[in-house]
């Protein structure tokens, strides 16, 4: 007979498939198909294995690798917000707190409370970890609109200013990193993929 935990366990492993079906406003690498939120996660992961080194200060990888695996799966009950929405606000916290609590519930008792706790040091973004686990998050779907020619910003009409605000958080977890997209940013500019108005 299954132990409890494990039943737990199991079931968060059942519920979190439906990651798989959120869909971002985002595509792929050179693509038209929209990317997943389980795709996002798991490709922010790689990156954090990849570009640690490029963190501003030292960091605990495994915990930077846990907050990119799990910091959307509030999302299954959320939805997934556009970084550039104008009308819902990207930063949707109390609702995605219930979502958390609900989803990250399912766990055991310990389990659960690991995972909200790592999910709101995410969410509020002061430690080194975080910062880092943000900069990786703001910059995937800058190579994706880069590689797009434009993608998002073209097809919503953000311009340079607003994408320029948003990704500058890449600075506070990697100043090597945000040099690079910063350079992105100006280059697409240039390119006419992303307009300066």
């Amino acid at each position: 007979m299954m132990n409890e935990d494990l039943q737990k366990q199991i079931d968060f492993i059942k519920e979190i498939d439906k990651l798989k079906y959120i869909q971002r406003k985002t595509k792929l690498f050179n693509s038209d198909r929209h990317e997943n939120d389980a795709e996002h996660s798991w490709h922010l992961a790689m990156m954090t294995i990849v570009l640690s080194n490029h963190s501003n200060k030292p960091i605990d990888v495994l915990k930077v690798l846990k907050m990119v695996l799990i910091h959307d799966i509030v999302e299954i009950d959320a939805g997934d917000t556009f970084i550039y929405d104008a009308v819902k606000n990207h930063s949707n916290t109390d609702e995605e707190l219930i979502a958390a609590k609900r989803i990250f519930g399912l766990l055991p008792q310990e389990q659960a409370e690991e995972f909200i706790s790592i999910w709101e040091e995410f969410e509020q973004g002061e430690t080194n970890e975080a910062k880092f686990a943000k900069s990786m998050d703001r910059l995937e779907p800058l190579l994706q609109n880069t590689s797009n020619n434009g993608g998002t910003w073209k097809e919503f009409n953000v311009p340079y200013q607003k994408v320029y605000e948003k990704k500058k958080a890449i600075n506070e977890g990697s100043a090597t990193i945000w040099n690079y997209a910063e350079k992105l940013i100006n280059e697409s500019v240039e390119k006419g993929i992303l307009s300066k108005e």
